[in-house]
């Protein structure tokens, strides 16, 4: 007599125990916790004032308007001048992809020579890098704007992606050491018998085998330095301000009534690239942290 097959799904509980209760209401608080204010400030993006007046936040609205969201992308006052947060996020756009590239790359290739190349002293100037990932950034801007003053980098989008790139740069070597760790050592082996060079090695056979911990290392970069406010604020100049600087300046600069559905306009659109960043590859970021992004 033949067995029935397997179910790939796994047998399902009959019974609903305390511990599957306890688990869902764990997750639909987390979940709540995460979307109550997110649902509101879209609410409110999408109300007239007059409603929002009313104080019911939770609700629908029952006039949508668009019209804040017009204001915030291209009407809203962030000092002087009113033409919106599109200005900024230009700029944070000519900030973040060079930061991003480079700090990656960068980080890549370290973290490859610490993994594979062991040169004297590689562990000390790992610890080092170590070290600076944990001194708090505030420590380095008065000496940082008095040595880009003086370069004559300061106040300029160049400036802030130095900076990125420089403070990105201790965990950037971090994860691709710690991944390149787990790359068989014959591999490398196998590639320098065969007549391989730092280059060749890296760009033909580690590279390849990058993907998943790029992924995790984009997803990292474009979050903290989208979403960086002080080296914006600090190093890019008045012309040169980064969109969260032209949010800070709209939420605070207002006078006379504050319109509060503009505000979580402007706070939508600015989190819009980091929220598509992991909504487009979330399941790749858990893949790269599964093989090997925290270990060692």
């Amino acid at each position: 007599m033949s067995l029935p097959p397997p179910d790939p799904e796994g047998r399902r509980p009959k019974t609903v125990t305390a511990g599957r209760v306890g688990v869902y209401a764990f997750l639909v608080i987390s979940a709540a916790f995460f979307l109550i204010p997110l649902w509101v400030m879209l609410m409110t993006s999408l109300k007239p004032m007059e409603e929002i007046r009313l104080g019911n936040i939770f609700s629908l609205p029952k006039l949508w308007t668009i019209d804040p969201w017009i204001s915030a992308w291209s009407g809203a006052c962030t000092g002087l001048e009113c033409h919106g947060i599109s200005v900024g996020f230009m700029n944070s756009v000519q900030i973040l992809i060079p930061s991003v590239i480079l700090s990656i790359a960068i980080g890549a290739v370290t973290g490859y020579a610490l993994s594979f190349w062991r040169v004297k002293g590689a562990n000390v100037m790992f610890g080092c890098l170590l070290l600076g990932a944990f001194i708090p950034y505030q420590v380095f801007i008065y000496p940082l704007v008095r040595l880009f003053a003086a370069t004559g980098l300061y106040n300029s989008l160049l400036c802030v992606v130095v900076v990125h790139v420089i403070f990105g740069l201790p965990l950037m070597t971090l994860l691709f050491r710690n991944f390149y760790q787990g790359i068989p050592i014959d591999l490398f082996k196998a590639a320098r018998v065969d007549g391989g060079s730092f280059w060749s090695i890296f760009l033909n056979v580690i590279l390849p085998m990058s993907a998943p911990i790029i992924i995790v290392a984009t997803i990292l970069q474009v979050t903290g330095i989208w979403n960086d406010f002080l080296f914006g604020v600090a190093f890019a100049g008045r012309e040169n301000l980064p969109m969260t600087v032209q949010l800070n300046n709209i939420v605070n600069s207002m006078q006379g009534e504050r319109r509060y559905n503009v505000d979580m306009a402007a706070t939508l659109l600015t989190a819009l690239v980091p929220l598509a960043v992991y909504f487009l590859s979330g399941r790749w970021f858990v893949r790269g942290i599964a093989a090997g992004a925290v270990k060692g």
